[in-house]
């Protein structure tokens, strides 16, 4: 099965907001065996909107649509679909008591004939019932695809898609199946990765494909299985995962999306009962961030300070001042300087910091732009390493993050042994 996605809406043409209805629908899709062909985005225009109906016709199952579907002359989804469908708007009874149910009893107004007409669907559409909102979803068939309106609401579009739209296409098409599974790596760039396993991607049968998935510091590799004996595709990719671990094992830090290295690192604090701090110049905050965004990660990650200024690395971190004007912020010395002094402060096992020049501009006799420094204090000493990360500054700073997580990661791991 295939299906196209199409986003209405001026305001996402205009990048006033970023379209993430897509990407949840393809998810869900995917899950199910259905392939998403291609992602649509189109203005609120009745004849584009026609246009590209029709040219979905017949070449897709499914063509779902988002957004359009408000109380106000701007959405015009609705009254499309009759023209498109040659068919009339008609008050649905039960959508009806639903909208009022939430402007009477919710919000406690009196129902306007706006609200009222977000009862009114196409006679031949089979309405999807939105619990979560007052505009409801409509599924209609002609010839050999079905097209799907949805709100362009994220919540209202995420609970159709859930128990509307995903339970009515298992029950009537038949599907392949198709599997992924995600090898998460760091410390090795794409083209490296690729030299090494290369007789090992050739290997790979014809229905599985891989696919290198990179950012700054780390890459994920992604295998997908496609076809109709689901046991076979999982055994295979299986089969194929261990025999690639075999070969980059020290890079791999997890699998699947989940697994990002800071789920592990939370992980492996967690089991060995200890504890880590940050102290951050250049990554403001970045790995703080990325720790604490982990569930539960009170129990191991005690704070940081962001010391992005010369004086709060003096003041709040209690750095010499004669320390850092004899080596420079950007020196193995003042990052040591800095993992010391929070894991002090904070009473942790572990602590991280960085200090150096993301850029966009250097200053004569100071360190060049992406020259960065990541100190790791451990229970017995504190590692400084120095990294060169080039342009531009944002890259800087994830391949920053991500390499003191890597080597965070590295390190409680040795000492685990």
């Amino acid at each position: 099965m295939k299906a196209t996605i199409v986003t209405i809406g001026d305001e996402i043409l205009i990048g006033q907001i970023v379209d993430t209805n897509s990407s949840y629908i393809a998810k869900a899709l995917d899950k199910i065996g259905v392939q998403t062909h291609e992602m649509l985005s189109i203005s609120d225009d009745k004849q584009h909107i026609l246009d590209t109906f029709s040219s979905l016709q017949n070449k897709v199952d499914l063509v779902i649509i988002t957004g359009g579907l408000g109380p106000t002359k701007d959405d015009i989804t609705k009254k499309t679909f009759c023209e498109y469908f040659e068919d009339t708007l008609v008050e649905d009874k039960a959508v009806l008591a639903h909208v009022t149910e939430i402007i009477e009893g919710f919000y406690k107004r009196p129902i306007t004939q706006l609200n009222r007409d977000q009862a009114l669907v196409p006679s031949k559409c089979e309405v999807l019932f939105n619990k979560m909102g007052t505009a409801p979803g409509m599924w209609m068939k002609k010839d050999n695809t079905v097209y799907i309106s949805l709100p362009g609401v994220p919540y209202e579009m995420k609970y159709l898609v859930d128990f509307e739209i995903i339970p009515k296409v298992v029950q009537e098409y038949k599907r392949p199946y198709i599997l992924h599974k995600t090898i998460m790596t760091y410390g090795e760039g794409e083209s490296r990765i690729a030299e090494k396993i290369e007789e090992w991607e050739n290997s790979l049968p014809n229905f599985i494909k891989l696919a290198y998935l990179p950012s700054p510091g780390k890459v994920r590799l992604r295998l997908t299985a496609r076809g109709n004996n689901k046991e076979l595709l999982q055994s295979k990719i299986d089969e194929n995962v261990i025999s690639l671990t075999k070969i980059i094992g020290d890079i791999i830090v997890g699998f699947d999306e989940e697994e990002t290295i800071e789920v592990v690192i939370g992980k492996l604090l967690s089991q060995q009962y200890k504890t880590i701090a940050t102290a951050e110049s250049c990554t403001g905050g970045k790995i703080a961030q990325m720790l604490s965004s982990v569930a539960g990660a009170s129990n191991y990650f005690r704070g940081s300070v962001v010391s992005y200024s010369k004086e709060t690395k003096i003041n709040v971190l209690g750095i010499d001042a004669v320390l850092i004007d004899k080596h420079d912020v950007v020196s193995a010395e003042v990052a040591k300087a800095m993992a010391f002094n929070i894991q002090k402060m904070m009473k942790t096992d572990y602590a991280l910091a960085t200090t150096g020049n993301a850029g966009p501009t250097s200053e004569p006799g100071k360190a060049e732009v992406g020259v960065v420094f990541i100190a790791l204090a451990t229970p017995n000493e504190v590692l400084v390493s120095e990294f060169n990360f080039g342009q531009p500054r944002e890259k800087v700073i994830d391949r920053t993050a991500n390499k003191a997580l890597e080597l965070l990661q590295k390190e409680i791991l040795k000492n685990a042994l």
